[in-house]
């Protein structure tokens, strides 16, 4: 079984990976023997990243990539090409938030929201994708949607937006690209503990939140390993169009 989860030949770009998730999602996809592309739109700040996947025997390599650039992401793709052979696995992990009331949402700020978190996935999607039907390979294209896919939050309406949307185009991409053996799959996440918001999640209201995950816990990011190297591998051969929830009980609680 564990041949399954093997990905030394499947080279892997994961976006927004200068950080956070995104670079959790990169180390543990080269501790599984997947060559990994990282992309960002600052490549200085991937180079950190790529030398603790290094360091560890894994091979990475840093490409500065602005996903809502559709000449950026070819030519991202194109580096990527070159330096560890053609992507086989994509995990669009971009994604930024604009708090606020949907009233009190600018034009700017939700075109920002939505050209990263939507547009940005569907252009690297659409990269990859055609790469792999040139190349005669398969692969498995894993968007990084949200809980707020299903349900909303006040002050999230341009984030809860994208994330439905990317939620339905990876079904859409799904379907259309079955034939070429190529697999979208999402996976939704619950609240997880990063460097950004673990200062709210120690204030009260943050404390509250975690009350309400039946599991009394915040995620971490390990809690998303399985799934990740179950959609890039070929352990989820038959898998496509699916959306995998990793919440800790969040959305069955209906809170």
């Amino acid at each position: 079984m564990s041949l399954r989860f093997d990905l030394r030949d499947r080279p892997a770009l994961v976006t927004g990976a200068s950080g956070g998730l995104g670079a959790h999602f990169a180390r543990t996809l080269a501790a599984h023997g997947a060559p990994v592309a990282l992309a960002a739109r600052r490549a200085e700040r991937l180079h950190d990243v790529a030398r603790d996947i290094e360091a560890a025997g894994g091979r990475a390599v840093a490409i500065a990539m602005d996903v809502t650039d559709a000449r950026s992401v070819a030519d991202a793709f194109a580096a990527a090409q070159a330096a560890i052979g053609t992507v086989r696995v994509l995990v669009n992990n971009s994604g930024i938030a604009a708090p606020a009331a949907a009233i009190q949402t600018s034009e700017e700020d939700w075109d920002r929201v939505l050209d990263t978190n939507l547009k940005g996935a569907f252009l690297a999607a659409k990269e990859c994708a055609q790469r792999l039907i040139d190349a005669g390979e398969s692969g498995s294209i894993i968007n990084i949607a949200s809980i707020l896919s299903f349900r909303v939050g006040a002050g999230l309406a341009s984030y809860a937006a994208s994330k439905a949307a990317l939620r339905q185009l990876t079904c859409a991409l799904a379907l259309e690209l079955a034939r070429s053996r190529i697999r979208v799959n999402a996976i939704a996440p619950g609240y997880i503990a990063t460097d950004m918001n673990r200062d709210f999640f120690a204030s009260e209201p943050g404390l509250a939140m975690i009350r309400r995950i039946p599991q009394r816990r915040l995620g971490q990011p390990e809690d998303l390993d399985g799934v990740l190297l179950l959609l890039a591998s070929d352990a989820s051969d038959f898998m496509t169009g699916s959306t995998l929830v990793v919440d800790g009980g969040h959305l069955v609680a209906g809170l």
